[in-house]
């Protein structure tokens, strides 16, 4: 150290002042902190991002307050309740996505028809079946040929009245012959998820096809009746299917459902159960194939079976037998009478 005219100056000798020297130290630790990476808990955290702000309608809100103003307590309630409320399978519910509207216009002219109440109910029931019952269709072809030429053999027979023996009445006979030897085919669940529901009656639906969309029918005491007696009725419950007339109680309490398209086509569908039932049974059209009778191939008359049923309730060998069991009886109409 020397003296200078401002004091005592730094010779390069002995020891530095000791104030100098922290302010050295402080700015190389300053320098250093800038290079360093930021502390983890100043880093941005995922979990603390506030979600993006909903907008919600004053429509729906119901007012406590005097005159009907709504107060915060109300408010709170509407969010709480829209928040916790379950979705409607309409709109997507669930870990269903919504199909995007699409502006038909924009392609060329549209009409709009409007839907039938009864049309709008049928799809509710059946998307509402679909969601809740896992489907599954096992397929099967029965060869009628002896029963077909028997119920062709009725329209000169005396004993049948000149009345129209349709194939469909000798499947309901068939279907309640099945039931009889599988009865859990014919039962429901329980409301209370703990017990199945096996029934001592056979009462059998069948789809009708009406302009106001499709109903169904029900055959009461099927196992009870002839093959003539289910023709009269066949065609008076779907008269008055297609005229409206139908009781309500004549569409209630089915064991099992028919859906034939055998006048219209086709070679297999898979329909869709008519809950409570767990079952049903869909018929093609009917048509002439070969067949292997042991001794070589034969023109036979074959009918295209479609069985759903829902899994929950059915195993898939319990189908089959069932399945096996039907296509022998409509092989054999004899059988009907065992």
């Amino acid at each position: 150290m020397v003296p200078s005219s401002r004091g005592w100056k730094w010779s390069g000798q002995g020891p530095q002042r000791p104030g100098r020297q922290k302010l050295q130290l402080r700015r190389k630790s300053r320098r250093r902190r800038q290079t360093l990476p930021l502390p983890w808990r100043q880093l941005p955290c995922p979990q603390r991002q506030r979600p993006p702000p909903r907008r919600w309608t004053l429509a729906g809100v119901t007012g406590s307050g005097s005159r009907g103003r709504i107060t915060k307590e109300d408010l709170k309630a509407h969010v709480k309740a829209q928040m916790t409320a379950p979705a409607s399978p309409a709109t997507g519910g669930g870990a269903i996505p919504p199909i995007p509207p699409v502006d038909f216009e924009r392609f060329g002219p549209i009409r709009l028809e409007p839907i039938s109440r009864m049309m709008r109910a049928g799809a509710a029931n059946l998307h509402r079946s679909w969601l809740n019952i896992p489907h599954v269709t096992q397929h099967d072809e029965a060869d009628i040929t002896a029963l077909e030429a028997f119920r062709k053999s009725l329209k000169d027979d005396p004993a049948a009245g000149g009345a129209k023996v349709t194939p469909l009445a000798f499947i309901l006979k068939a279907v309640a012959g099945a039931l009889k030897a599988y009865p859990r085919v014919g039962g429901s669940f329980h409301a209370d998820g703990e017990h199945y529901v096996l029934k001592d009656f056979i009462h059998i639906g069948i789809a009708v096809d009406t302009p106001e969309g499709l109903i169904v029918p029900v055959l009461r005491d099927v196992d009870q009746k002839g093959v003539l007696a289910l023709s009269e009725e066949i065609v008076g419950l779907s008269e008055r299917a297609r005229a409206r007339n139908l009781k309500p109680d004549e569409l209630r309490g089915g064991c099992f459902s028919v859906s034939s398209l055998g006048a219209i086509g086709g070679t297999g569908f898979t329909p869709i159960i008519n809950p409570p039932e767990v079952a049903i049974l869909g018929v093609a059209k009917l048509r002439k194939a070969p067949l292997w009778t042991g001794e070589g191939f034969e023109p036979r008359d074959v009918l295209p079976l479609s069985l759903s049923y829902d899994h929950r309730a059915i195993n898939g060998a319990e189908a089959g037998r069932f399945m096996t069991h039907l296509c022998h009886l409509l092989a054999d109409v004899r059988r009907l009478m065992l």
